[in-house]
């Protein structure tokens, strides 16, 4: 029966009861979630009240651990405690209580409920129920009793002189942890937590009663949720999901308070549906509610419920605006379907009768459900069918027979492969890929200003007004922020964060911000800050500003101290190695008066304590259990902008989410392994009053055959296997850029990988691909000879040399030609003679002529010069007009009056696909290191076309490969790096 003054939700009073032999205790849930038979549960000690009621009801009668409180505060002279109604565990219930009396005048125990505590010392975290777990938060110990005269006031100095010396003993801020078996979690919502203490038996018997109670539950909800329509599978199905099935059972549980056992199908799948759908289980009630009462009938309905309880995540909900938005009491008569089908046909008649049955019959479907909303899709449907049926007749064989496709017309390939594009006030060019390709969990972000639509936002009383003023300050626009550390140099990781940071705000008419994350001055130099700007300029992005965390110190420094004062720091004196791991012990520091920590937090400030002595600590535990993260702590060491004017610096967890905020980011997207902080991310915004982001995480991007480490690398350097950063056998940017991968290729590679949740660990040669592709179209023609051989033309048919032009790109001479000299003497690479020509070798060898590229003459071998030890150091050859000549097999490059330059080739610079991994390379990374990674050739030879080549230009080097110019260069030696080679090797696959 309700009691007065409670809402009718269909949901009671947790109760402990009595069932025949059995004592039972049900939640607020009507879940059951302990029960204890026969001597097992004299042996435990329950003695709840007796009662006649359902087992969800709730009697007046007094519980039982209230009877043993006022049988205690009798013995001890002290007034009973009032009675607090049924009894509601907010907290464990511990085991049993010494002392009790029971019925029969036996001495027994009964359950303790602690209530968690309320108000100010209840933490509320952030997203995803981290924050005061109540199995590791037992509440505040109990206040002292007050002494007079009071105790002074807290000094400067009294303060600091007691800083380093833990406080009096008190309880810790999280007990000793129980066996597992001891404790029974509830995933529903308003399920408590449960503690009892083993039977003297052992915890055999234990294990037996709960197994057998478990066996129970699952055949009773499996009941419950067959009879409102689900198959058994589905029914079981549903059962192994604990927060699902929970929920699934209060609403079929409420459903039938209000209209009996029986549930028909279509309301049994409405609930369903609400039970899986709803992403704020408080809402459970109010729809069910409705569902019950036959108000919300429909799917379509029960969608637009869902959506407006997300839209409105602020308590009271409008009812008159919620029935408007989801169609409560609207009605749809026949006659109302039957106008607005005949208007739909009657506006595409001509089309109806020209294509008959192969017109879109949806299209008049879906113009009909436009006009009425509500209405059942199955009767408009039926109503379609029967006009046209009216209208065309039956159908014919004519209508039967497929409708032909019609080929869609192909854009040519120059406008596939660019767009031209507004960025930042000017044109651009780039490949309409990169947009379109940047999907996965971008599809599922939220618009700006809708934050609480995010799955496991954190919503306060505060939060609409504070989305309210962001949208003044963006106007509604997307704003996103790369946050490099400048302690090192970008690697392709950071390429693909990047890329979808800038891209996103892009795709979106946003803008994104690039801040460095300088809060650590030991590591940061100035060369990294340069070179971080240049590698995302370098990528073909222009930050919409450039800022800095030391940008905003002042106003982190005032709102540490405004956490202090809410309560949500303290002052801690741990050291690094006892807070380090995952189940560190909990700091004795934690309950310090507030006070203190403002004062131990000034004297942080003013350096009064060396580095590691004090920390400044957030109550809060994180998604991956770390408790209380770090949010200041104390470094004597310069900074690079602010000097030395602080000796504290903000941690990550602190820094990171506030900047945001400040910033108004409406997108945080970060990598995956940033996940555990997103319960930090919220909880401190909220904690402060102040705008919160909604952080997205993404699968980050690895590379195999390499590392991208910063301090592997920088191991790689010092033991000299590579020369700096910049090497190009690295996989970081400015490697990447000298070694002469385009930034195209780059974002293009980034844009074939997707953002996905899921890591991704590519190939390089899938990079490498890319790279040919935008190479093949920008990298303009040149022939160069690695390994010189020296050939004298004896009939050469000038005396002096010849102009040869030789187009930039032979697939499209319309892009222009260069010209090279053609002199008596050339030079073709040594691997294109043969003294013998084996079989199916096409190439030069005495009686098998070949063509000289783009000069129109075949030449064939006269004479063939050796040195002394019988290499071939000349050929005397004598040539011939290409028309006159019989048609040679091969064609091959050659230099003629060349320029002498250095090439250097690449392969891959460890030998196993996963360096790092101990198990593949168990010595080490640096034992992993391939011997042929670098090849010099010092003496190579390339036409003087590129004579006027600059650093980082490209060019392809015929039937050799793509190359770059190194900045090493010199007038007079030119250095050149393959990028990679013309077609891909096979053994890379």
């Amino acid at each position: 029966m309700r009691q007065k003054g409670q809402e009718d939700t269909g949901l009671r009073q947790p109760k402990l009861h009595r069932s025949g032999e059995a004592w039972e205790y049900w939640d607020e849930g009507c879940t059951r979630t302990a029960r204890w038979t026969g001597e097992e549960g004299r042996q435990l000690g329950w003695r709840g009240q007796e009662t006649t009621h359902d087992r969800a009801g709730v009697g007046n009668t007094e519980p039982a651990w209230l009877r043993v409180q006022r049988t205690e505060a009798a013995t001890a002279n002290q007034s009973p405690p009032k009675d607090l109604g049924p009894v509601r565990p907010h907290g464990p219930v511990a085991g049993p209580v010494a002392g009790a009396v029971g019925a029969d005048g036996d001495a027994q125990g009964t359950p303790e409920v602690r209530h968690q505590p309320r108000g100010p010392q209840r933490r509320q975290t952030g997203a995803r129920g981290a924050g005061s777990d109540p199995r590791t938060a037992p509440g505040p110990p109990p206040a002292p009793p007050p002494t007079w005269p009071p105790p002074p006031p807290v000094s400067l100095n009294d303060a600091t002189a007691r800083a380093l010396s833990p406080p009096p003993a008190r309880p810790l801020a999280r007990p000793a942890r129980v066996p597992p078996f001891h404790w029974r979690e509830r995933s529903a919502p308003t399920a408590g937590w449960l503690r009892t203490e083993p039977p003297p038996g052992g915890s055999g018997s234990m294990a037996a009663a709960a197994a057998a109670m478990a066996a129970e539950e699952a055949e009773e909800a499996l009941g419950l949720f067959t009879g409102i329509g689900l198959s058994e599978a589905k029914a079981r199905e549903t059962l192994r999901n604990g927060a699902l099935s929970a929920l699934l059972r209060r609403a079929v549980l409420q459903a039938r308070s209000a209209l009996g056992p029986a549930l028909d199908k279509a309301t049994g799948t409405l609930l369903y549906n609400t039970a899986a759908r709803l992403k704020d289980p408080k809402h459970l009630g109010f729809l069910v509610g409705y569902i019950a009462r036959r108000e919300i009938l429909t799917d379509l309905q029960l969608s637009a419920a869902l959506e407006y309880v997300r839209s409105h995540p602020l308590e009271p909900l409008d009812v008159a605006d919620f029935e408007r938005a989801c169609g409560v009491g609207v009605c749809i008569t026949p006659e109302q379907i039957e106008e607005a089908v005949e208007a739909v046909i009657s506006k595409h008649r001509a089309e109806l009768l020209a294509e008959r049955y192969h017109f879109n019959m949806g299209l008049l479907m879906g113009e009909a459900r436009n006009q009425l909303r509500w209405a059942d899709g199955k009767t408009i449907k039926n109503e379609v069918d029967l006009q046209v049926l009216h209208l065309l007749g039956p159908k014919t064989e004519a209508d039967l027979e497929k409708k032909p496709k019609v080929a869609k017309a192909r854009l040519a390939p120059a406008e596939k492969q660019k767009v031209a594009v507004l960025e930042n006030g000017d044109m651009g060019t780039e490949t309409q890929s990169l947009l379109e390709q940047l999907r996965g969990e971008a599809l599922k972000f939220h618009k700006p200003g809708e934050n609480y639509k995010t799955e496991g936002y954190v919503v306060t009383p505060n939060t609409m007004a504070l989305l309210k003023q962001h949208l003044a300050i963006t106007g509604g626009q997307v704003r996103t922020r790369f946050p490099p550390e400048p302690n090192g140099i970008l690697h392709i990781g950071h390429a693909k964060a990047i890329n979808f940071n800038f891209g996103y705000a892009k795709a979106n008419g946003g803008v994104c911000f690039l801040r460095y994350d300088d809060t650590n001055p030991e590591k940061e130099e100035e060369k990294y800050f340069t070179a971080i700007r240049e590698m995302v300029e370098w990528l073909g992005y222009q930050p919409y500003a450039v800022t800095h965390a030391s940008d905003y110190f002042d106003q982190l420094y005032t709102w540490a101290l405004e956490l202090i004062r809410r309560g949500h720091a303290y002052v801690c004196h741990q050291k690094v190695e006892e807070i380090k791991g995952h189940n560190p012990p909990p700091s004795p520091w934690r309950d310090r008066p507030v006070e203190e920590s403002l004062l131990l937090f000034e004297d942080m400030r003013k350096g009064k304590f060396g580095e590691g002595e004090a920390t400044l600590r957030m109550k809060l535990v994180m998604e991956d259990g770390k408790m209380d993260p770090v949010a200041y702590r104390v470094k004597f060491t310069p900074h690079h902008r602010t000097g030395d004017k602080w000796c504290i610096y903000p941690t990550y967890d602190y820094t990171h989410c506030l900047c945001d905020s400040i910033e108004h980011i409406t997108h945080s997207l970060c990598t995956k392994e940033f996940q555990a902080r997103r319960s930090s991310y919220f909880w401190l915004c909220n904690a402060l009053d102040v705008y919160c982001p909604v952080q997205w995480e993404y699968g980050r991007l690895n590379l195999l055959y390499t590392v991208v480490s910063k301090r592997k690398i920088i191991r790689l350097v010092e033991t000299g296997a590579v020369r700096d950063w910049d090497d190009p056998r690295l996989f970081t940017l400015t490697a990447l850029r000298r070694r002469g991968f385009p930034p195209e290729a780059i974002n293009n590679f980034c844009a074939r990988v997707g953002v996905t949740v899921a890591q991704a660990t590519m190939e390089p040669h899938l990079l490498e691909a890319c790279a040919r592709e935008v190479l093949n179209e920008h990298a303009p023609r040149a022939m160069a000879v690695l390994e010189p051989l020296k050939v004298t033309i004896t009939n050469f048919p000038s005396p002096k040399a010849l102009e040869v032009l030789v187009p930039n790109f032979p697939a499209d001479e319309s892009r222009g030609f260069h010209k090279v000299p053609f002199h008596q003497i050339v030079y073709i690479e040594e691997t294109d003679f043969r003294e013998e020509a084996d079989k199916g070798y096409k190439r030069l060898a005495p009686g098998q002529p070949v063509g000289l590229r783009h000069t129109g003459y075949v030449i064939a071998v006269q004479n063939v010069i050796k040195d002394v030890s019988g290499c071939v150091i000349e050929l005397e050859v004598t040539c011939t007009k290409s028309d006159v000549a019989e048609k040679p097999k091969a064609f091959i490059h050659w230099v003629s009056v060349p320029l002498a330059c250095e090439v250097r080739l690449y392969e891959r610079l460890f030998l196993h696909k996963n360096p790092e991994d101990p198990s593949e390379v168990p010595g080490g990374f640096l034992s992993d290191l391939n011997p042929d990674s670098l090849r010099v050739v010092h003496n190579a030879l390339v036409d003087s076309s590129v004579q006027s080549a600059r650093p980082f230009d490209k060019f392809q080097f015929e039937r050799l490969g793509y190359f770059s110019v190194d900045p090493d260069s010199e007038q007079g030696k030119m250095v050149f790096n393959r990028t990679v080679t013309l077609k891909e090797d096979p053994g890379k696959a």
